[in-house]
């Protein structure tokens, strides 16, 4: 499981020059300390998988609530200020930059965070939120505010987030 992340990073980013490399990546730590503190919370160990991530925050700059769902193939590059809400799911090969975030609207315990399906590229500093859906090989430019549900293919960019 953990060679696959790291081999991620490498394809990921031209920066990264072996897999050993890759050990040094925000992006290795955040996925290692997220999947130790999401079967923890999934064994309803709340408070635990809660000190697992706030070190892990501290550590890569990059906060998952335990919660969230994250699918497999997915990157993290830069990762400061990387943001994940609860129920956030984040299918398959998707790439994400410095400065996102994956937020809620609604302080109540329903479905409040997006889901982003796969193969989808989210740029640096976007805001997501709410309860909404971004469709299959979407782009999310930077710094985008989105929070109306986005087609497959589409490209979204602005404040408020509109298609290309």
């Amino acid at each position: 499981m953990f060679l696959n992340i790291r081999k991620k990073i490498k394809e990921e980013d031209p920066s990264i020059h072996s897999l050993f490399e890759s050990f040094f990546h925000p992006w290795f730590w955040a996925y290692f300390y997220y999947k130790i503190s999401h079967y923890l919370y999934l064994k309803s160990h709340y408070s635990l998988a809660r000190i697992i991530m706030n070190h892990a925050k501290r550590k890569t700059g990059i906060e998952i609530h335990p919660g969230a769902l994250i699918g497999k193939n997915c990157f993290i590059d830069h990762g400061a200020g990387v943001v994940i809400g609860e129920t956030t799911i984040i299918e398959d090969n998707v790439i994400i930059y410095q400065n996102v975030t994956l937020g809620g609207t609604k302080n109540t315990q329903e479905k409040r965070h997006p889901t982003i399906k796969k193969n989808v590229m989210i740029g640096s500093g976007a805001k997501i939120l709410g309860n909404i859906t971004i469709g299959e090989n979407a782009k999310i430019g930077a710094n985008a505010v989105v929070t109306k549900d986005v087609l497959p293919n589409e490209t979204i960019v602005g404040i408020p987030g509109k298609p290309l």
